[in-house]
């Protein structure tokens, strides 16, 4: 398990080199405590999470997001902080500004597109998800595009109040198959998912909106952890 102590280390691409200390990552974590302070007992696994997330996309890997209802609200605003932005606007490296200064022959591009973490929720595709289940069932939607998307060394996120979701405990079992690592987001009580993931994230609520509720500051934390040790703010 990775703890606090252990979270330094410095990125160095597309001429980067950007410090990460473990006094920032830290500070990040107390302040969604302070404001969450029933994360706290969370806090190894949410570290431990970042750590897996982290060596991901230094892998130039990427992660999968699935969840249903709520949890699949949470996979599109996961990707969402990703793949656009969150905290700061993202600078982009300035090899790659000049090559879209010439691909479009003014600087509107670039001055407007940021670098991204490479993400993707199973839950947005309506014509994918209706003709999995049309076909295959409903209980292989994730798990269908786990086996088209997965590349070894990518990520599952899971998310699932219950722990117990079908559909979501296929697509971990096909990720596991893949080589893929999994992280799961659940409630107190874990259920079957606790066991099956590499890092199991549970918030210590019972309730399916009150687990909704602290699963939202978790995953926030973890994507300002990610996105303030991959990219330099643009100012």
């Amino acid at each position: 398990m990775i703890k606090v102590s252990d979270a330094f280390f410095i990125y160095s691409h597309n001429s980067l080199s950007i410090p990460m200390s473990e006094k920032v990552l830290k500070d990040i974590f107390d302040e969604t405590v302070a404001r969450h302070p029933l994360l706290a007992k969370a806090g190894d696994d949410i570290f431990s999470a970042f750590e897996l997330l982290k060596r991901t996309f230094l892998n130039s890997n990427k992660l999968l997001v699935c969840g249903n209802g709520g949890s699949a609200a949470d996979s599109e605003h996961i990707v969402a902080e990703l793949m656009n932005r969150f905290a700061f606007k993202r600078a982009l490296p300035e090899s790659t500004k000049m090559t879209l200064r010439v691909q479009s022959g003014s600087s509107k591009i670039e001055e407007k597109l940021q670098p991204s973490l490479r993400a993707i929720s199973l839950t947005s595709q309506t014509a994918l998800t209706t003709a999995i289940a049309n076909d295959l069932g409903a209980e292989l939607i994730f798990a269908q595009q786990v086996m088209g998307y997965g590349d070894a060394g990518d990520v599952l996120l899971a998310i699932s109040t219950s722990g117990n979701s079908e559909n979501v405990i296929n697509a971990i079992r096909t990720a596991k198959a893949l080589n893929m690592k999994t992280i799961v987001l659940t409630g107190s009580e874990g259920g079957l998912m606790e066991s099956m993931a590499d890092v199991t994230i549970k918030v210590d609520a019972s309730i399916t909106s009150e687990i909704q509720e602290l699963h939202l500051p978790v995953y926030h934390t973890l994507c300002r952890m990610l996105e303030e040790t991959f990219f330099e703010k643009a100012y």
